[in-house]
């Protein structure tokens, strides 16, 4: 009786799990069907930048809002910020039972490249936040991937950013591999802007090291504007422009307000023939209501109301099938060529040496939304930043487009919670080898 209670409660313990998504060419792939994944997705982070509150770690908010992702038709939620000392597992089984993913960005408002010093922000403190983020979500197979950073590069005077850019993404690769986690996508979400956007893409995914290179690219794209068209959009030119790229590419922010009620007729482009070469779905920018209007629903405590958008978008999307078949992604493609005229060095700089230990030891407990790694750094040590002009604000700081301001776009807040806490989660293996150490004990 003791050992049936005891695997009873681990049995009911062990989360629910998806099958991997997987990169393929410039495609996501069910890794058990080997079908196309499109994302058909929301941002999610109720009370936004002026309450910046982990949504994955109340059970009770996380159930509030999974039925109305069921209702909507969604597979995917992207969260830009997480606490990586509280627990996650109620919420990503919740997840997982409705058959939902999640892209996560790694970074806080604290612990985020900044655009005034990256070399300085770029320390062994801020990786060892985000590593612990990893290790807090690695073991979930309904993570479909992570963000090294959202909206760094927000105009051509800040590109000098971009090798850091680079450098996250190699190390958070590194650690996923030195931890033996699976192939998790790494991958980061770019701003729109005209003037950089396909030459930080090409940069992102260039070089012989592939560590080093993107996994996925978000583009946050607020292009599509009331009733517009594929053509008039500027859609049709954005995949004429990143055609060819060899990593898949998504729309990690999209829905434009600043024509009242959003139809999304967007939508229909964005699960078609038109773009699915490149593009695979999408991610509405927001579930919540907050200051910048452009949420889906109201929340007041534990209620919630459905707005306009949302019954608009919940229509489109039950309206809209994914492409047949491959939907024309490609395995061929190559990565892209390097910039040879940017008047910086593009190399990507070199782990700082105090981090190297986390490879081997792992990161150990983060510290959530009290972290604070952006200036963790010795001044006599670095090196000199570009002489290029850059406002004094850090990429989870400013305003994260011309359209909106991003749920990741404020100042940081205290945390509820003052304790360290444990930012690891048990491996997955390590309930299965119980339950069968207790089973062969039942027998």
């Amino acid at each position: 009786m003791k050992y049936s209670f005891l695997l009873s409660l681990l049995i009911g313990s062990v989360a629910a799990s998806l099958p991997a998504i997987n990169v393929t060419g410039n495609a996501f792939l069910n890794s058990e069907t080997g079908e196309r994944f499109y994302i058909r997705g929301v941002d999610y982070q109720p009370g936004g930048s002026s309450n910046l509150t982990d949504p994955l770690a109340d059970v009770e908010v996380c159930s509030r809002d999974i039925p109305y992702f069921k209702d909507l038709g969604l597979n995917t939620i992207r969260v830009y910020s997480v606490d990586n000392t509280l627990s996650h597992f109620e919420c990503m089984e919740k997840l997982a039972d409705a058959g939902i993913y999640l892209i996560l960005d790694v970074t806080t408002p604290g612990t985020s490249i900044s655009r005034s010093n990256p070399g300085c922000s770029y320390n062994a403190d801020f990786l060892q936040n985000i590593f612990a983020t990893v290790d807090a979500f690695a073991n979930y197979t309904n993570v479909l991937g992570f963000f090294a950073g959202n909206e760094v590069v927000n105009n051509e005077d800040v590109l000098f950013t971009a090798p850091y850019i680079k450098a996250t993404v190699r190390d958070l690769k590194k650690y996923i591999k030195a931890r033996n986690y699976r192939q998790i996508p790494v991958g980061y979400s770019a701003a729109d802007v005209s003037s950089v956007r396909l030459e930080l893409a090409k940069y992102l995914n260039c070089g012989n090291d592939s560590t080093a290179r993107i996994d996925m690219l978000g583009v946050n794209d607020y292009s599509w504007c009331g009733h517009s068209s594929f053509t008039q959009s500027g859609y049709s030119e954005k995949v004429k422009m990143y055609s060819g790229y060899s990593v898949p590419m998504f729309l990690s922010e999209y829905g434009c307000n600043t024509q009242g009620t959003r139809q999304f007729s967007e939508v229909a482009s964005i699960y078609s023939t038109q773009m699915s070469s490149v593009f695979s779905g999408g991610l509405v920018y927001e579930y919540s209501q907050e200051d910048s209007d452009y949420g889906l629903v109201e929340i007041d405590g534990d209620s919630v109301s459905t707005l306009d958008d949302y019954k608009n978008l919940r229509s489109m999307l039950n309206s809209t099938s994914d492409p047949q078949g491959s939907g024309g992604y490609s395995t061929s493609y190559k990565p892209s060529e390097c910039p040879t005229d940017w008047n910086f060095t593009i190399t990507v700089p070199d782990t700082p040496e105090d981090a190297q230990t986390y490879f081997e030891n792992g990161a150990g407990a983060g510290y959530g939304f009290e972290a604070e790694t952006q200036e963790s750094c010795d001044y006599d040590d670095l090196s000199s930043v570009s002489s290029q002009s850059a406002t004094p604000t850090d990429s989870s700081t400013a305003s994260q487009s011309s359209t909106r301001a991003s749920s990741s776009s404020s100042s940081p807040t205290t945390s509820s919670s003052s304790s360290r806490g444990v930012g690891t989660q048990m491996q997955a293996s390590t309930f299965y080898s119980i339950l069968m150490i207790l089973s062969a004990l039942l027998i």
